[in-house]
Formats: structure tokens, C-alpha cells, sequence
């Protein structure tokens, strides 16, 4: 009888030498991590988290948010593991900058190709951050529920507090497989009908699946659009999906210079607006009680701003 690997595969010896390499390595690996230098990681005691950064629509920024607030946490000193589960259109690599080191992927532990230290990357700016990038040619059926829970099992035995996975847009098998191993999820949208139609679906097929721990990011706000009555307030969109807000994220040109240059906003030397906001979702997400800022209007009062610009008036 054909005997199948821990990720659903056929097994062979050649396989098999490698799963009690990978056990080794895995077992060295961690204990890398597990050396570096936290700032406050290890005083929190936590245990890992797993959070799958969805959308319905594509082009609602999922990518730029997932890499955002892993650096964000991960500068406040925790284990971070940013996984990127859209086959055939990998970004997350770009945007952190690690393109370049990207040898292994996901789909070549799952084949049984590579060990998981092989394929996962350490980024040398903030060491307790790392990237499990995908393949960028291979179909979504590829990979099974099965693929993915068992690959974010071996990531978890590295010690990381936090796992992001950065979901496929839409809502087909690619979407289903990703969110397997989650207990959690953001969902990203935009004050636009359509994005916010494609959220309330996902919504709803999270809690289909057993995901009740779901936080929303509303990205591309313009509050001068919102002033005129030409954009829905975040406090509109909250109100639509009934999602508790993690974040309300401004429009900003620097977003597009930040993906070019492979540096997420929030290591920025000059943060801007949505730097920021990005730092304060982040804080939000690891329990931090924290409050919306905007910098547009200091003569106001922070809540008086908050109301104004991200919530809409009373």
C-alpha cells in the first residue's frame, strides 16, 4: 500500500529522509527564533495566533495590510509568520522586498521538494518576522485544506506568536483552502458598494466555517470625499457588515511608493497617516487598546477628529 506524506502527497525514501531532515532542521530553526532578541514577545506569554487576511473583492490593499501589521507586530517584539496563500499572484514578496531570496515556496514542501526552513525566509531588517512566499504558476487545486492545515501545523512548532495568512480574493477553492488552519480573520474593504457586497459574502462563509472571530480594516478612506457626502463613512461600512472595526486606513500616494521600493509603510523614517493607522490597527489586533488617529486637523480633539473624519458626524 502507497503511504501519503504529512501533506497528502504519495511518499517515497527520498521523502521520507527528508521529513526526518525537516524534523531536525525544524527543531534547529526554532531554535533560531527562538534566540532572537524580543523587545516584549516572550513577557506576554501568549500563544499562537492564526489569522487569515481576506477579502471579497481584489484591489482592496489584503496584501499591503497583511504585510503592514505583520511588521507592525512584529517590531512590537513578537514571532511573526506572514504566509501568502495566493497562488499564481504571490505579491507579499514584493512588498516586504524578499523577491530576491525566494528560493523555496509552499508548494515545494507540500511536493515533498524542500524542508520548511528551507522555503521560509527571515527578513534581516526585524529578525522575528518571516515569509512563507508561494508559488506564482501553480493552479489553486494544487493545494488542498489538508496541504494547508498540516503546513501551518509545522509553522507553528517554530514558536511564532503570530501566523497572517494572506488570502486569495474571491470566494473560490483558493479562498476555502486558505482559511482551514485559521481560528481568526480581518476582512479588508473599501467604502465602495461592491467591495463592501464581496465582504458581507466572505463574512458569512467565515462563520460558515467556524471562524467567529472576525475584525474588519476599512482601507482607501478619503475623508474630503466623505465630508461631501461622496463616500460612505466608515461608521456606514461598519454599520453594513456588522463587523467590530480593527481600522480605518486613509488613502495615501506613498502606498505605491512603498511597493516599489519592497518597504511596507510603517518603516517609513517619517510615518505618515496611514503608516500610523496601520501601527495603531496592529496594536489593536495583539490586545492593545488603542484609538483612531488623524493628523489632518491638529487644532481638533483626537475623539472630535475620529468622529469627523473616520466615523462621520453625528
Amino acid at each position: 500500500m502507497t503511504e501519503t506524506t504529512k501533506f497528502g502527497g504519495p511518499e517515497n525514501d527520498n521523502q521520507k529522509a527528508g521529513e526526518t531532515s525537516a524534523l531536525l532542521s525544524n527543531s534547529a530553526l526554532k531554535t533560531e527564533f527562538l534566540g532572537t532578541n524580543l523587545v516584549q514577545g516572550d513577557k506576554h506569554n501568549v500563544s499562537e495566533r492564526v489569522i487569515v487576511i481576506t477579502s471579497g473583492k481584489g484591489g482592496v490593499g489584503k496584501t499591503t495590510t497583511t504585510a503592514n501589521l505583520g511588521m507592525s507586530i512584529a517590531r512590537l517584539g513578537y514571532r511573526v509568520a506572514l504566509i501568502d496563500a495566493d497562488i499564481g499572484l504571490r505579491n507579499l514578496d514584493l512588498l516586504l522586498g524578499l523577491e530576491n531570496r525566494v528560493l523555496y515556496t509552499a508548494m515545494d514542501i507540500v511536493e515533498g521538494q524542500c524542508r520548511l526552513d528551507q522555503a521560509l525566509i527571515r527578513d534581516k531588517r526585524w529578525k522575528n518576522l518571516a515569509l512563507l512566499a508561494i508559488s506564482k504558476n501553480r493552479q489553486k487545486y494544487n493545494v488542498t485544506r489538508k496541504n494547508m492545515q498540516n503546513l501551518i501545523d509545522s509553522v507553528k512548532e517554530l514558536g511564532f506568536h503570530f501566523i497572517l495568512i494572506d488570502c486569495p480574493a474571491g470566494i473560490d477553492v483558493g479562498f476555502i483552502n486558505a482559511i482551514a488552519p485559521a481560528q481568526e480573520a480581518v476582512i479588508v474593504t473599501t467604502p465602495e458598494i461592491t467591495a463592501i457586497r464581496d465582504a458581507d459574502r466572505v463574512a458569512g462563509l467565515l462563520e460558515a466555517n467556524g471562524i467567529y472571530n472576525v475584525k474588519l480594516i476599512v482601507n482607501r478612506v478619503r475623508p474630503d470625499m466623505i465630508e461631501k457626502n461622496d463616500m460612505m463613512s466608515v461608521r456606514d461600512v461598519q454599520e453594513m457588515l456588522g463587523i467590530p472595526l480593527l481600522g480605518a486606513i486613509p488613502e495615501d500616494t506613498n502606498v505605491i511608493i512603498s511597493t516599489n521600493r519592497g518597504e511596507p509603510l510603517v518603516l517609513n523614517k517619517k510615518l505618515t497617516l496611514s503608516g500610523i493607522a496601520f501601527e495603531n490597527a496592529a496594536r489593536r489586533l495583539i490586545g492593545k487598546q488603542d484609538y483612531f488617529i488623524d493628523l489632518t486637523s491638529p487644532q481638533k480633539g483626537m475623539f472630535q477628529k475620529l468622529q469627523e473624519f473616520f466615523l462621520g458626524e453625528e
